[in-house]
């Protein structure tokens, strides 16, 4: 352990209270939750009166149990304790006095029902401390143990932004989880700087220019997200402090505005609905520009030109356009058959006219033309008879070169240090790439393997099969086309009407013809190359890249020969664009080197390892403009996502950050000090002038304004305590006396108040996943948790309650599972109620009034909660505002009211061994599903259906009764009449 987590353990041990640590983010919180337990475990408190207590651990993801687990080895044992674990299991394991890591549900069940008493609990971990508040399980659990006894809660947090949001976030939480001190450890702190800056890695930074079709897109989206949050502050609905383009690259920010909206957001509008879904898109786009290849980057555009239609406001704006311009750029460009480039551009109404300079040096460039007409049906419009060529550009990520580079200076210097000295033995020599997400890691280690080119090939070949496999099913829900067979779009011929040949086309539909007919041939090679070779996949491999070099050979048309050159794009991809005429004339070349890279690619597949969970892979591949390839170091992929901590594991020599990250940085920081020692080098890729450089010094940024916000917080933190200086926690004694109460004193002249009955409610043990429970326990009422199969409360013998929060009631309506819940509430009990509880921070309203429509609609909410109280005429149905609002409104239900009575409660609906289910309000205690076909037989009315039945056991006897006795039962001839000969019809056969 390093020196300052030794003075942050010695800080919590001290306060009796314990104490609430907000730590920076990355700092090592495993080590200091098992420097803690093992501190109380081998040095109990003094106040400790058990001495053999178990200590409590809440709230802890599965990695981070691991990584505890890790830290302890051998000294402490820590038990896990699922929530479905025998409650004799688990009162075994409390009597133990071990270390346990417990769910909040089962552990609230447990104290109320005394199966874990509080005098036997030694300490109470827990390690989300953001997320307490007055309404959250933690608090709960912390109220409940500390009524009865005075043990330490130990509070952890590595979120500090999280410990700001709101009013008085962390001084709130301390109340309730009855915390005295705050204890601040940022990574300026003095003793963290310290230990931290005594042995620092050596940090390499490396900058990556983007693209100019990277930064072309970077730019449009920072300008439609600047132009969405305009329109946002017109509104005049939220703080416009927090609407900043810094702030938008967070997630964060949708929380913020979100936070602000929700309350009125019934009253909004359309647009105003639309813009805060706009911002959480285009910051998706922003994101993925940086980490997506241009083919998967273009592919997610697509989904979203489909997905967002006219309804988005940022996809109508004139940088959007630009956006998916520059994205198709990267991938492919339009090229007509004698070499003019083809403008996309997909408006309805061009205003510009676009025009390439072929004589120019830079060939990205154009001229724009407003008043030209000469070229209009060259450019927007082309004549059908001209052939359009689909030229592959498949611009590579910058980042890949660069990383390849440093791999390979990375094994000269490992060479080199071999050469001049024996490596040491704590030495791995594995290179560690940490990568965002785990599709990232498996991209670039394909990278690494082969060839990026081929990456991308691979990635373009499935982008124009997602492409054909759409127009197929495009094709079959229209009508049958009248071609002829043999001609089409993916037999990859486009044919042309007698009146089309000389009718200028559209650009948009050219272009998808030409994408159709890339995807046709490829379809046709594949088929190809799986007939020749179905025994190996290896070899179907092979065979698939000689089969496309020389099946492209054969091809004539113009439309495919522009894909044969294959540019070898390491960051300026618009200047190495040809023409078509280009593309003849290297065909021959092309097809020799589809050749050589075929045999490339199977040389490197045979000798690449892949990459496992274990130890480290060892990647040998030819790099491409490298003499005679040179081998790689043992590299490992880490995606961040995963939340695994693997630097103690894999002790990296190397470590390249591909995507940077704030947690990540401070890891390695700690990493380094503690071990001295070894030598670690870092590198940093950034994209120069970018947003990921931006995002990465906000988040710093954002950090230390956090702690200093919590530093000036804790200055003027007040604290309530006892005269013995223990937290006193939040209390209900300040809150008026109910008005029943007041009026019961005035009423007897001074009589004395008898003493009042304390009110209890019955709860089902899956409610305890809500806070319900625990604002019904703030509200001084007993909670008995059981596990109930009619209901979700129990307030009386009367009195059953079926809670819903707004989203289990859509899905409950559209499951049908809420019409059975009332209907079995409607059999037991007498007032069944259907209580919808709303969000307090949300909108007290399902829609606004202008969308409640006059019809009934089987789609509308309003017109299935109507149909709902129609068909069960006893249900109650009855609106909360929020949690509180909740425990009021069961208090005034509960008056007048017995108690409920909790063995009872236990039966209801659950039937004995004999089939027979007591405390049934109908006393409908037969077959339901008979009495619903008899009540529907015709002459059976409301009026005479229970005297039938009291008259004949079964269906069976009802139709063998004689008509004069069924009239007797009836009470009408008529309906006796008609009733009979219903019973006495032939039924209808085919013969």
């Amino acid at each position: 352990m390093l020196a300052f987590e030794e003075q942050v353990v010695s800080d919590l041990v001290e306060d009796p209270n314990g104490g609430l640590v907000v730590l920076s983010s990355g700092f090592p919180l495993a080590s200091l939750a098992a420097a803690l337990l093992l501190q109380l475990h081998l040095h109990p408190p003094p106040g400790d009166a058990a001495g053999g207590g178990c200590l409590l651990v809440l709230s802890a993801p599965d990695p981070l149990k691991a990584r505890i687990r890790r830290r302890l080895q051998a000294r402490l044992q820590v038990h896990d304790v699922p929530p479905d674990l025998p409650a004799q299991q688990r009162a075994s394991l409390y009597a133990s006095g071990a270390a346990l890591f417990l769910s909040p549900r089962a552990l609230a069940a447990d104290l109320l029902t005394s199966r874990l008493h509080p005098s036997h609990v030694r300490a109470l971990l827990l390690l989300s401390a953001h997320r307490s508040s007055d309404t959250s399980s933690d608090a709960f659990i912390a109220r409940l143990l500390r009524q009865r006894h005075l043990l330490p809660v130990y509070a952890f947090s590595d979120r500090p932004h999280a410990m700001v949001a709101g009013f008085s976030k962390a001084e709130r939480a301390m109340k309730s989880l009855y915390i005295r001190r705050l204890h601040l450890w940022p990574r300026f702190h003095v003793l963290a700087a310290a230990d931290l800056e005594r042995a620092p890695p050596d940090v390499v930074d490396v900058r990556v220019p983007l693209t100019p079709a990277m930064r072309g897109i970077q730019a449009a989206v920072l300008a439609a997200m600047d132009a969405c949050l305009k329109e946002l502050r017109r509104t005049n609905k939220v703080d416009v402090e927090d609407l900043t383009l810094d702030k938008g690259l967070f997630k964060s920010f949708d929380e913020i505005v979100r936070r602000q909206l929700d309350p009125i957001w019934h009253t909004l509008g359309r647009k105003t609905k639309q813009l805060v879904a706009d911002l959480r898109t285009l910051r998706k786009l922003l994101d993925y520009l940086v980490r997506y290849d241009a083919v998967t980057y273009l592919k997610y555009l697509d989904t979203l030109r489909v997905s967002e239609g006219v309804r988005s406001v940022w996809i109508l704006a004139d940088s959007s356009h630009k956006i998916f311009e520059l994205a198709k750029r990267r991938v492919y460009q339009v090229v007509r058959a004698d070499g003019i480039k083809v403008s996309t551009d997909n408006k309805g109404t061009p205003t510009k006219k676009r025009k390439v300079v072929h004589n120019s040096t830079d060939k990205g460039k154009e001229n724009e033309n407003e008043g030209s007409t000469a070229d209009k049906h060259s450019i927007q419009k082309v004549n059908a008879d001209v052939g359009i060529v689909l030229l592959e550009v498949l611009e590579e990520a910058p980042k890949w070169k660069v990383l390849r580079e440093l791999l390979q200076e990375i094994a000269e210097e490992q060479m080199k240090g071999d050469h001049e000295n024996a490596q040491d033995e704590d030495e791995s020599g594995i290179v560690l790439v940490t990568c965002k997400d785990e599709r990232t890691c498996f991209q670039l280690q394909e990278c690494i393997s082969k060839d990026p080119h081929k990456v991308m090939r691979e990635e373009w070949e499935k982008y124009l099969l997602g492409k054909a496999e759409l127009h197929g099913l495009q094709k079959k829900n229209k009508k049958k086309s009248e071609q002829p067979k043999g001609f089409g779009i993916l037999d990859g011929e486009v044919q042309m009407g007698p009146n089309e040949s000389a009718g200028p086309v559209s650009i948009s539909k050219l272009e998808t013809n030409a994408l159709l007919a890339a995807a046709s041939e490829l379809r046709n090679i594949t088929k190809e190359a799986d007939v020749k070779d179905g025994s190996n996949v290896s070899c179907t491999r092979r065979e698939l890249v000689k089969g496309k070099a020389k099946g492209k050979s054969k091809k004539t048309t113009e439309k495919r020969q522009g894909s044969n050159r294959k540019n070898r794009s390491n960051g300026g991809n618009d200047n190495n664009q040809v023409t078509a005429v280009e593309a003849k004339g290297q065909s021959s070349k092309t097809d020799e080197h589809a050749d050589i890279d075929a045999s490339k690619v199977s040389t490197d597949e045979d000798f690449m390892l892949a990459s496992t969970s274990g130890g480290a892979s060892n990647y040998s591949s030819d790099f491409r403009g490298l003499a005679n390839g040179k081998p790689l170091p043992p590299v490992q992929f880490h995606a961040l996502d995963s939340d695994q901590h693997i630097l103690d594991v894999w002790k990296p020599s190397n470590i390249i950050v591909y995507h940077p990250d704030i947690t990540f940085v401070r890891e390695i920081e700690v990493y380094k000090a503690e071990n001295p020692s070894r030598k670690l080098k870092v590198y940093f890729l950034f994209y120069e002038d970018s947003t990921e450089v931006q995002k990465f010094e906000s988040s710093i940024r954002r950090e230390n304004e956090a702690f200093e916000s919590l530093i000036r917080q804790k200055s003027l933190m007040m604290i309530p305590v006892d005269q013995d200086g223990h937290c006193i926690g939040p209390t209900l004694a300040n809150e008026p006396e109910p008005l029943l109460c007041q009026n019961s004193i005035t009423r007897k002249a001074g009589g004395k108040r008898a003493p009042e009955k304390e009110m209890q409610v019955i709860v089902d043990m899956r409610e305890f996943m809500s806070s319900l429970p625990n604002v019904l326990h703030q509200k001084g009422i007993r909670i008995v948790p059981v596990t109930l199969e009619v209901g979700d409360y129990v307030l009386s013998p009367l009195i059953c309650v079926e809670r819903k929060s707004i989203a289990d009631l859509f899905q409950s309506f559209a499951s049908g599972r809420l019409y059975n819940q009332v209907e079995t509430m409607t059999r037991y009990y007498k007032i069944p109620v259907l209580l919808i509880e709303f969000s307090q921070d949300k909108s007290f309203s399902f829609q606004s009034a202008s969308e409640i429509g006059d019809d009934v609609s089987p789609t509308n909410i309003i017109s299935k909660l109507s149909l709902l109280v129609l068909h069960f005429p006893r249900l109650r149905i009855v609106w909360s505002r929020s949690l509180h609002a909740t425990a009021e409104i069961f208090v005034s239900l509960k008056t007048n009211q017995d108690e409920p009575d909790e063995k009872k409660a236990i039966r209801v609906g659950v039937p004995s061994e004999d089939g027979i289910v007591e405390d049934d309000v109908r006393a409908e205690n037969y077959n339901t599903s008979a009495i619903e076909f008899f009540r529907r037989l015709p002459g059976v009315t409301d009026s005479n259906y229970r005297a039938i039945m009291d008259g004949c056991n079964s269906l069976a006897e009802l139709s063998l009764l004689p008509l004069e006795e069924l009239a007797g039962l009836m009470g009408s001839q008529k309906g006796a009449r008609t009733l009979k000969e219903f019973l006495d019809a032939k039924c209808p056969t085919m013969l």
